[in-house]
Order: C-alpha cells, then structure tokens, then sequence
C-alpha cells in the first residue's frame, strides 16, 4: 500500500538508541511522560534520507496556514542532526554510536503506545527483546509546532516499529563485581552496625610517662623499695607443701593488674 502522507515516513534499516517503547517515560526536564526512542540513519542509506527531507519541507507547508499565519520562519527547528557534529542542547560532539549517521527522535503521548513487532511481523511480548542498540525500521510522522514561542517542525512515532535484528546493546555497563569487591575478598565484615576493629584500636592506652604493657609479655611486680635505714626484706619463699606465688599478670587490654590468679583461668 502506498503512503499517501506526504509527512509520513517509514526508515530503512536503522539503528535504535534511547528506547523507551514499553512504557512512556518523562524526560530529564519534566513534563508528561511519553513513549519515544532516538533513530540513527546510516548515512549510505540515501533514499531514506530523501523522504526525511522530503516530509520536513511537506510539514513546512502544512505549517505555514495551519500554524505559522501564512508564513514560513528564515530559521526554523527541524529535529534532524549531523551525528558527526555536536549536540544542539549543549555544543557537545555525539556519541560514537552516532558516527556516520543520521540522528533524530520521535516520540508519542502516554495514550498513543506503539506496537512493537519482529522481523516477521509478529508482536513481540518479551520486553528484554526490546533495548537500545538493536536494529529496526520505524514509522514517524514530520508536524508543523508553534509553542512558547518557538516555531519548529518535530518528530512522532506513527504507531508502529519493527524490530529486524539484534545489535550490541547501548548504555553504560554495570562494573565486574572484582572490580567493586575485588580488595575485600575473603574478609568478614562487622556485625551489622557495629565499627570495625582496627588495628590501633587494639592497643592498650598507656598513662604518659610509663612503658606500654605488651599483651605477649607477662610483667612481673617490681619489688617494693624499703623505706630509708630499713633493711630489704628479702622475697618470702613458699612454706613446704605451698605452690610458689605467680607473678602477677596483667590484662592485655587494659593494663590493669588481674586478681584472682593466671590469666585466663
């Protein structure tokens, strides 16, 4: 069947970026939310580009009585772009994904989804068959817009697209889970809001001036000087049948002097 739209275009084979074709989305700027996709034009794909032009001039037209009062803007928006120059929003070059192409986006109304099908004709129901870098032609319609005072001819979906064939998915890929936990493999975390123990913190505090207490080394207690002109009282020997006295111990942590005999017993 012929098109006889002259505004109406169906693409050859091209390329699908920021497809948003399952469920209407709002865009960064606000606003309604809308089903739309970007569609990347190979630049060898001659005809195609000639019916793009060929329904913005037929939109300019339809512009000029319809919403422009008879006149036709010197300098009019069109949403078709050079994907080997810059972005029109920021001055920024296109992706790479952009090179050699043609690029424009065309979008539909929350109540206006598109019907999605394959290669043969057939819907697609399975949502992960639909992303953005696959392959496929689409039907968009060129229109005549005057808002807020700007003047311009924009892009929508015309109900339908077609998948022709898988391609390598764009977008940002999630990190390797190495590449994230790579230096804690192996290791236990805390208890779940609980600080982990560094090594620093392990250390006994030590009043200033005195040696740190080592938590491997048992100290034994500095005999008691005698007072001035007593004789040293020589160390008491365990009577017989008695176990000799420990040394006294010391906790590892603290420093403070343990009572109540070995530590650990």
């Amino acid at each position: 069947m012929t098109n006889q739209n002259p505004t109406r275009v169906v693409t050859g084979e091209a390329r699908l970026s920021y497809v948003n074709l399952l469920k209407p989305r709002e865009s960064q700027y606000g606003g309604e939310a809308k089903y739309s996709v970007t569609i990347l034009v190979p630049k060898t794909d001659v005809a195609t580009k000639q019916k793009i032009d060929a329904a913005i001039e037929a939109a300019k037209q339809s512009g000029k009585s319809a919403k422009w009062n008879g006149v036709i803007p010197p300098m009019i928006a069109v949403p078709v772009y050079d994907g080997d120059g810059v972005k029109p929003s920021d001055g920024m070059p296109f992706g790479d994904e952009c090179k050699g192409h043609w690029v424009f986006s065309a979008s539909s109304k929350a109540d206006q989804p598109p019907k999605i099908v394959d290669a043969n004709l057939n819907p697609i129901l399975d949502p992960t068959e639909v992303y953005s870098g696959m392959y496929g032609r689409v039907a968009v319609n060129f229109a005549p817009y005057a808002s807020n005072g700007k003047k311009g001819v924009g892009c929508y979906l015309s109900t339908n697209v077609q998948k022709t064939r898988d391609g390598e998915p764009l977008g940002s890929a999630a990190p390797a889970a190495a590449e994230d936990f790579g230096s804690l493999a192996g290791t236990v975390p805390p208890p779940y809001g609980q600080q982990p123990v560094t090594p620093y913190s392990q250390q006994p505090m030590t009043p200033y001036g005195q040696q740190p207490v080592s938590p491997y080394v048992q100290q034994p207690v500095a005999p008691q000087q005698p007072q001035y002109g007593q004789q040293p009282t020589a160390p008491s020997q365990p009577m017989y049948g008695q176990a000799p006295q420990q040394p006294q111990q010391f906790d590892p942590i603290t420093g403070a002097p343990i009572n109540g005999g070995v530590y650990g017993i």
